[in-house]
């Protein structure tokens, strides 16, 4: 088939990289967010996916809004039998999807329909799900309620952050588009409604949320920090000040402290929680590197009055 593939950040790398060397299909041009600053000099940037389709020689098509009529105009002309999405970024109107004879397949990273939305890997981990996995479907007007071609399951380990497990997900996701693609293709394979039950959304998660409350149970402040990790990053305040926080340890052989009180030895920093206190790994003091929370003790001299907020 003719593919257009639409996609924006390094998630939807494998599955590009699998559609360009897929013997059966042929993408014709993509589709990705434009230009947008990144890194800390805020430089402007293509996206991920721009630049492998650029390297690969291939149309790269950057509309503000998928609706731009000079968007859907060169759409039609080159007339994909097929788009596939994977982490695209922007809604699409129904004047694109009524493009392709095949439609708009898109791979999703959860078992739908749990975790509708823009951010399922950290909603899996953040709620404590203990599997998770990815989703093709066909895109429809109402969010991630397509028909689905196919599925797969990973299993949520203890220590994934939302970054390891999405690196998983979007290797394992690569083979599941690339047959869901071949199954379209050779007419075997049938999209299925999605049950009506389990319905349950995953809107991103703004910094906002991403404050850790150290009244919470030592399990939730876990699972908040590595459901944040590595965006928008989990964090707290030190002395008035913003630090980022890398994934934690539950530490129930701590003994006991206070919801936000700290203690620091040579090696290790704890904070209280709402149950049991948690070891801190990496901290990040606002406008220094990262570091680990003992080299960071070390430099601000913790005290017995001091917490983190």
């Amino acid at each position: 088939m003719r593919l257009v593939f639409a996609g924006t950040p390094e998630t939807a790398l494998p599955s590009l990289r699998a559609l360009l060397g897929s013997p059966r299909h042929e993408v014709v041009a993509v589709v990705t967010r434009p230009d947008a600053p990144s890194g800390r000099g805020r430089h402007v940037h293509p996206s991920p996916v721009a630049r492998l389709a650029e390297e690969a020689g291939l149309e790269v098509l950057k509309p503000a809004k998928a609706s731009d009529p000079v968007f859907l105009d060169r759409l039609r002309e080159i007339g994909p039998d097929c788009c596939a999405v994977v982490a695209y970024g922007a809604l699409l109107p129904q004047a694109a999807l009524d493009i392709p004879p095949h439609g708009w397949i898109n791979l999703h990273f959860s078992v739908l329909p749990a975790w509708r939305g823009a951010a399922p890997v950290q909603h899996a981990i953040l709620h404590g799900d203990e599997i998770t996995g990815a989703t093709t479907f066909r895109i429809v007007k109402e969010l991630d309620a397509g028909p689905v071609y196919g599925v797969l399951t990973e299993q949520i380990r203890p220590d994934d952050t939302s970054g390891t497990l999405l690196e998983r997900l979007a290797e394992a996701g690569a083979g599941l588009l690339l047959a869901t693609l071949d199954g379209i293709e050779d007419g075997t394979l049938v999209a299925r409604p999605q049950p009506a039950d389990g319905v349950s959304y995953a809107p991103k998660i703004e910094p906002e949320d991403a404050r850790v409350d150290w009244t919470a149970p030592a399990m939730r402040v876990d699972r908040l920090i590595r459901a944040c990790t590595p965006a928008p990053g989990a964090w707290t305040t030190f002395r008035g000040g913003r630090l980022k926080l890398g994934p934690v340890r539950l530490a129930p052989e701590a003994g006991e402290l206070a919801p936000g009180e700290l203690r620091a030895t040579k090696t290790t920093v704890l904070a209280g929680t709402g149950t049991i206190p948690v070891e801190l790994g990496e901290v990040q003091p606002q406008g220094k590197r990262m570091m680990t929370a003992a080299e960071w003790a070390r430099g601000v001299r913790i005290t017995e009055r001091d917490r983190v907020e």
